[in-house]
């Protein structure tokens, strides 16, 4: 009988990761549940899947990044699938230069872009040794857009999308890696941001020719897709209504 996979989810305690998490397990996936902060909500959810942990750490701190790996791997002996998940921004206008700090753009690019790589290169001798490991990168259409929560995530989520290539360039055949581009979605982040939300959400239904936002769900099945791609790799997949044609 074959073994089953096993993936690890960064910030996967709610919104897009605890959706991606659910749709793996739903297919038999073991899970394992990450998140820097939310233990309980975190602890919950790997409560509720049929075979899931959870597993606390930052994967902006290098040693939590390695500890988050090799966690996984004590639990369930393999690791066949990354989802670098786990992100952060801040709501600051594009056009205030100002609020843009220094210190804005560390935190951003901490969690979004160095976290992202050091949990895949801790990753990388599982996923080898898996035989058919996957890592799928959770970008945003601010990358390749004049637009997004403010201009540090939008270059975060702009590397993030050429680290995908760039990996996938040098670690295949063992290793797919891909990434998936959401544009707006429904999740918590939008929580205190009610205006914002509200106005992105009428134009978002109004401009986009699926006429809605989207949801984690929606997310979560473009992942399992890459996740199963076998040909796929290096890839950028917009999940966003069609927006991008309009």
């Amino acid at each position: 009988m074959t073994e089953k996979r096993v993936a690890l989810i960064t910030g996967s305690s709610s919104g897009i990761g605890a959706s991606i998490a659910r749709r793996l397990a739903s297919e038999g996936i073991r899970i394992v549940v990450n998140s820097a902060r939310s233990e309980a909500v975190g602890k919950a959810l790997a409560a509720e899947l049929p075979e899931a942990v959870y597993v606390r750490g930052d994967v902006a701190d290098a040693a939590d990044a390695r500890r988050i790996v090799t966690e996984t791997v004590a639990a369930f002996g393999r690791l066949d699938v990354l989802v670098n998940n786990a992100g952060t921004t801040r709501f600051i206008p594009l056009s205030d230069l100002e609020a843009a700090d220094a210190s804005a753009w560390r935190d951003i690019l901490d969690v979004n872009v160095i976290g992202a790589w050091q949990l895949t290169t801790a990753a990388v001798p599982y996923l080898k040794a898996s035989g058919a490991g996957a890592v799928v990168n959770v970008s945003s259409v601010s990358a390749t857009r004049a637009l997004g929560s403010s201009v540090p995530y939008a270059v975060s989520k702009a590397a993030v999308n050429h680290m995908t290539r760039l990996l996938a360039s040098q670690l295949g055949p063992e290793i797919r890696v891909n990434a998936v581009a959401p544009g707006l979605i429904d999740t918590p982040w939008y929580e205190g941001a009610d205006e914002v939300w509200e106005s992105s959400r009428d134009w978002i239904t109004a401009n986009t020719p699926m006429r809605r936002v989207g949801t984690p769900e929606d997310v979560a099945e473009a992942t399992w897709y890459l996740v199963n791609a076998a040909y796929t790799t290096g890839d950028v997949l917009t999940v966003d209504g069609g927006r991008h044609i309009v």
